[in-house]
């Protein structure tokens, strides 16, 4: 049960979230405090935080409804979501300059989503 609901969770926040930021790169740009210079930047954001995070939600929600899938889903979100976790604290202890809400709001949900995805992997 664990494994279904956190699957079904990171799928509508990441297909909710990447869609948003597909259609308005500004978004998370703004969040995250970055300055998009060019055209280049521009579609990156929109490549990276909205196709990907589109994809990887539409990804999460298959591996909810699909029993086939389903492992391979958790292990995604340990996988993916928990490196995103660690680069994202490793950058934060090394880096320069204080980190607002944001960026520990973010650590936050994905060290959780990781760890119960990874409790949720062991006991399928």
């Amino acid at each position: 049960m664990l494994g279904k609901i956190i699957l079904w969770v990171s799928a509508v926040v990441f297909i909710a979230y990447g869609i948003a930021c597909f259609f308005s790169p500004g978004l998370p740009a703004g969040y995250a405090g970055l300055v998009m210079s060019n055209g280049d930047a521009f579609s990156e954001i929109g490549a990276m935080y909205g196709g990907l995070q589109t994809g990887f939600g539409l990804f999460c929600l298959i591996a909810a409804l699909k029993p086939e899938h389903y492992r391979s889903g958790l292990l995604l979100l340990v996988i993916c979501i928990g490196l995103l976790a660690v680069g994202r604290l490793y950058s934060t202890v090394t880096g320069t300059g204080e980190v607002g809400t944001y960026t520990w709001g973010a650590m936050g949900y994905e060290f959780a989503t990781a760890i119960l995805a990874g409790i949720a992997l062991r006991k399928a």
